[in-house]
């Protein structure tokens, strides 16, 4: 039962629209409106709702788009790997408009004060409603994953937070990564408490190589048979700890894909669509060798894409990360083919859109248990964190450091996550903030020696996951973060020779293969890791520093982007 303090928590979320600061100064200048963000002229039978990588985020928050997105290979210069000012070029947008403020991270602490926060999944459900009030028998929204994981209340309930909330948005069917780190057996357990499907294709039973969950859930929308084929991120056993899903094979599976596909159609499926978590490049190379994929809806590397990308006859799809965006893709089908379409990517700006009262009733009673967790307040940052980029952010940095000083270390190590919000200066930085970086199942800081060799071999490994010029081999996950340690990479080197100057920061001496350093670090995927929580560590250290500011990391050199 909701208590008083619920519904109160319910009405000053909504209050913020009777004429709040924020929204005044947006609706302003730039005339942001729900209305205008919604404008859409509808087009054909079908209307797609996509969105992808909330990583568990029910409130408004900031988010800061990478100014380091380097591209290798045949992605070299081509979208997504495009930031800042060549990104508003392509594009044609204006700096300094909304759509900057939302697709890059051109001048963003200026304009965060004018255009606020973004996402909120109860603005999320109003741009919903309002369009399947619309095309009431034409939408079909789709979840593309990284769902129940990356906040404290989706830790704190093993991802039934958003399962819960996911329910009540309405979603017809999502792909998985980041749920499998729940483990198999929970994740049955919610996969059974979802109302919807759970689409997989890729997913095998290691003993018998049976599908785990099924590949494709078949829909008609607007007297169109949509067949919607289900593809899970292939490499989580590597970037997540095996141990968590030990009777699961993963994998890429072209030719199981292609299988799929044929199979959709042959049934009857006139509009076949993928949701896949693959990453945006592998999903470039898929849609060039699966044929017959009318569209291709990807998560997974976060990338926000104001228009289409076509491959083919396949029209690709990302639709960015944290709730910031909704993408609407409307399609006319005849005789099984896309023969027109129209696309929007909605900038979800939290003060320009009214809560949805449904789910911030449920986002009130699912964060009410944990408030007095989530408001408390650990110091206040002078600077722009953020972590969003190929290497090191600010708030990385941030992590780095108190690893460094808490597990008195000589070399901190931190993944290279994609997820967690952005903290504008003059924020105070709360328990929630630190989760929202850390909120993982495998989170000890590890404290042990490693040789100089090993820490090469470490940046090697995790660089060849990113900057291999074939997609296949990109195994997921930004440059992993580094602190106490400087580095010279070369993009455009092979596998082995792109590391190189490696530095211990605090006395200016060359990292030797054969010597031995104390290094930090945490989320191995290691099973039985030792350690204090992370979140507990960069707590403790924030305890300690109550104003910080960290203005980004100059050890690390990058050639060849």
């Amino acid at each position: 039962m909701l208590t008083r303090r619920d519904f109160l928590q319910v009405a000053a979320a909504t209050a913020v629209l009777a004429g709040g600061a924020p929204l005044a100064r947006a609706s302003a200048r730039q005339d942001i409106t729900q209305a205008s963000l919604l404008e859409m002229k509808p087009v054909g039978q079908v209307t797609l709702l996509n969105f992808t990588d909330i990583h568990a985020q029910l409130m408004p928050l900031y988010f800061r788009e990478p100014s380091v997105n380097l591209g290798v290979g045949a992605a070299r210069g081509l979208v997504p790997h495009l930031s800042g000012k060549e990104f508003l070029k392509a594009y044609g947008l204006k700096a300094g408009s909304p759509q900057a403020y939302a697709l890059t991270h051109e001048d963003f602490s200026a304009l965060a004060k004018t255009y606020g926060r973004v996402g909120g999944l109860d603005r999320m459900a109003t741009l919903i409603k309002a369009i399947r009030a619309q095309r009431p028998d034409n939408t079909l929204l789709v979840d593309c994953g990284d769902t129940w994981q990356g906040s404290y209340t989706s830790l704190a309930t093993k991802g039934e937070d958003m399962v819960d909330a996911m329910n009540l948005l309405g979603v017809d069917v999502m792909v998985p990564h980041w749920e499998f780190t729940y483990g198999e057996a929970r994740v049955k357990e919610l996969v059974a408490k979802l109302k919807f499907p759970f689409l997989a294709q890729n997913v095998k039973d290691t003993e018998w190589e049976e599908d785990v969950f099924p590949h494709t859930a078949t829909f008609e929308k607007g007297g169109v048979k949509i067949a919607v084929i289900g593809q899970a991120f292939p490499y989580t056993p590597v970037a997540n700890p095996r141990y968590m899903m030990p009777k699961w094979s993963f994998g890429i599976r072209d030719e199981d894909m292609q299988k799929r596909v044929d199979a959709a159609r042959a049934a009857g499926a006139e509009l076949i669509v993928v949701a896949s978590h693959n990453g945006f490049d592998v999903d470039r190379k898929m849609a060039g060798r699966v044929k017959g994929i009318d569209v291709l809806l990807t998560g997974h590397t976060h990338d926000a894409i104001p228009g289409v990308v076509k491959v083919g006859d396949t029209l690709l799809v990302a639709s960015g990360s944290h709730g910031k965006f909704l993408a609407r893709l409307d399609l006319e089908v005849k005789n099984k083919k896309v023969v027109n379409y129209a696309f929007k990517l909605m900038p979800v700006f939290s003060d320009a859109i009214t809560p949805d009262t449904e789910m911030a009733t449920l986002i009130a009673k699912i964060r009410a248990p944990h408030a007095e967790v989530l408001g408390r307040k650990l110091a206040r940052t002078e600077s722009l964190l953020y972590r969003r980029g190929n290497f090191n952010g600010t708030f990385d940095d941030l992590i780095c450091q108190a690893l460094l000083d808490e597990r008195e270390a000589q070399i901190s190590l931190s993944p290279g996550f994609r997820w967690g919000s952005s903290l504008p200066p003059g924020s105070d930085i709360t328990m929630e903030d630190v989760y929202n970086q850390t909120a993982i199942t495998y989170p000890n800081a590890y404290r042990s020696d490693m040789t100089g060799q090993l820490l090469k071999d470490i940046l090697e490994d995790v660089a060849d996951n990113l900057f291999n010029p074939d997609p296949y081999y990109q195994q997921g996950g930004d440059m992993v973060r580094v602190g106490g340690m400087g580095y010279r990479i070369d993009i455009t080197k092979p596998m082995g020779s792109r590391i190189s100057a490696m530095t211990l920061l605090k006395t200016g001496e060359k990292i030797e293969a054969g010597k031995s350093y104390v290094v930090s670090g945490w989320a191995s995927v290691n099973e039985g890791t030792q350690g204090p929580p992370v979140w507990d560590v960069v707590a403790g250290w924030l305890q300690k520093h109550p104003s910080v500011k960290f203005d980004g990391n100059r050890a690390v050199q990058v050639m060849g982007g």
